[in-house]
């Protein structure tokens, strides 16, 4: 029993250094793309963008991802994490700077579509983290990837601010003030790159097997037809469909309802920022093992649906905490069970594939869910977007109920049994 013991603790102390390594790729990365959000409708309108253009600008991103998150994680799964995680990084250090350059919209574009294609492979850090984390930590891992992402919009917008400012005192001229972040975020890759390739141990034996070629379609057919992952699959779709719906609106309904500007609605997204990297960072790492993925999931799900229809009712800035702080609670529990019970489920050979599939549905709802919020927004009432991203997390939640039986449960499992072995 003691030996057994050791082999577990040693291998747990053998895949803490990747973990570290891989979530520190992660959060550079995203702290990279938090960095740039801020300014693209400011560069956009400056170079004659609409409204509509401005919108798209911050689509397109998604887009691409949705449409090759599958692409990266079936060649990741073929060749191994490390090689695409490297090649992608090394793609952003140019997006990056095509985006500085950009001297008219057509480039705009081009420097967005050609890093939401490189930024596709965050499937593939997915996917890096189920190779090394045993079943009962699965989800524990994954939390970090969810974690990353939170400190990277934390931390993001703030430097991205900061080297706005920066800029003015260096030129007046206006596309410089804009482009210059980018150019920081272009080294942050290109520093980022080197960390990888000397830290990033590959953790995948080569599949030289040859895999059956599926189109982009086929390839969620496939896996929305598998019992309890296809469901996960469509669970993972409707949180995201709900969050974006939320943030896309925001910003003008705290303007509308208690006349916040910016720099105001930034603290509340710093706030949500900051209690989902606590929630992923520390508590799911704790409630996973004690309660397990589906109880974990399903109780995200009641808190994410009670935020989002809270924040269409709240009337006071004090109710309105409340229900960010639900909100930011429930979309930390959610994320990490819903994708750590996805790589449970699929066999170690389509990891890859199957997280790139769940992460382009997720940006699928990040492209439908702005344009369904601002519809609304304009069109119905400034309520009924967030009664809307309410009613999908309750969708999510009742599917959740249905196949709760068949859920994956091996956090809690491996805890009951360590707890019977001590």
């Amino acid at each position: 029993m003691k030996g057994a013991k050791g082999r577990v603790m040693n291998e747990m102390a053998k895949n803490k250094k990747p973990l570290i390594v891989i979530f520190i790729t992660v959060f550079i990365y995203l702290l990279g793309f938090g960095i740039v959000i801020p300014i693209i409708p400011i560069l956009g309108v400056s170079l004659g963008a609409s409204p509509l253009e401005t919108g798209l600008l911050l689509s397109i991103y998604s887009l691409m991802q949705f449409v090759f998150s599958p692409f990266w994680g079936r060649l990741s799964d073929r060749y191994g994490r490390r090689p695409i995680l490297l090649t992608c990084l090394v793609g952003e250090v140019f997006a990056y700077l095509l985006f500085a350059q950009a001297t008219n919209l057509e480039i705009l574009f081009a420097a967005r579509m050609l890093s939401g294609f490189f930024g596709a492979s965050i499937s593939t850090a997915s996917a890096y983290i189920s190779d090394i984390t045993p079943p009962n930590e699965r989800s524990k891992g994954m939390a970090l990837i969810g974690a990353a992402f939170g400190l990277g919009f934390l931390f993001g917008p703030a430097i991205g601010g900061g080297l706005t400012v920066w800029a003015e005192h260096i030129s007046k001229n206006p596309h410089f003030q804009t482009s210059f972040s980018s150019y920081w975020v272009s080294g942050l890759c290109a520093v980022t790159f080197v960390f990888a390739y000397f830290n990033l141990k590959e953790t995948l034996k080569v599949n030289t097997e040859p895999q059956e070629k599926r189109n982009r379609f086929q390839q969620i057919i496939k896996y929305f037809k598998m019992p309890v992952v296809g469901p996960l699959i469509f669970v993972f779709f409707l949180s995201s469909l709900a969050m974006s719906t939320m943030e896309a609106t925001f910003v003008l309904y705290m303007k509308d309802l208690f006349g916040w500007g910016i720099k105001e609605v930034s603290f509340g997204f710093a706030y949500i920022g900051v209690m989902i990297v606590i929630t992923q960072g520390f508590l799911v790492r704790r409630l996973i093992p004690k309660y397990g993925e589906k109880q974990v999931l399903r109780f995200g799900l009641m808190l994410m649906c009670m935020g989002l229809t809270g924040m269409a009712i709240a009337q006071s800035l004090f109710v309105l905490a409340i229900t960010q702080t639900l909100l930011a609670l429930g979309i930390g529990f959610t994320n990490p069970s819903t994708l750590g019970s996805v790589s449970l489920l699929i066999d170690a050979k389509e990891q890859g594939a199957a997280l790139g599939t769940t992460q382009g549905m997720a940006s699928l709802g990040r492209i439908i869910g702005p344009l369904a919020g601002g519809a609304l927004y304009g069109g119905l009432s400034i309520q009924s977007p967030f009664l809307l991203a309410g009613l999908m997390a309750l969708i999510a939640l009742f599917v959740v109920i249905t196949i709760f039986k068949s859920i994956p449960n091996a956090g809690q499992k491996s805890a009951s049994v360590g707890a019977n072995n001590a």
